[in-house]
């Protein structure tokens, strides 16, 4: 069951299952930044007011604004 980014909490993993229809605009760029399905991440903390989110990913801690992290669906791992 795909869910979103903000669900999780800090120290939570996750695995990106895909990207939601509405995200064409950052899919490419998610992409670029080695955001692709099937890639396991840790979240690391989340900014006071929530955005950004930064996540370890492939041995890098990468941030993410709140519009960019709504475009991947991730599950829970």
């Amino acid at each position: 069951m795909s869910t979103y980014l903000k669900t999780l909490a800090t120290g939570d993993t996750g695995r990106i299952v895909g990207f939601d229809q509405s995200g064409g605009v950052y899919r490419k760029k998610l992409l670029a930044m080695g955001l692709t399905p099937g890639t396991e991440f840790t979240i690391t903390r989340f900014a006071p007011m929530g955005d950004p989110v930064e996540i370890k990913i492939r041995g890098f801690s990468l941030s993410l604004r709140k519009n960019e992290a709504s475009v991947l669906l991730i599950e829970k791992v």
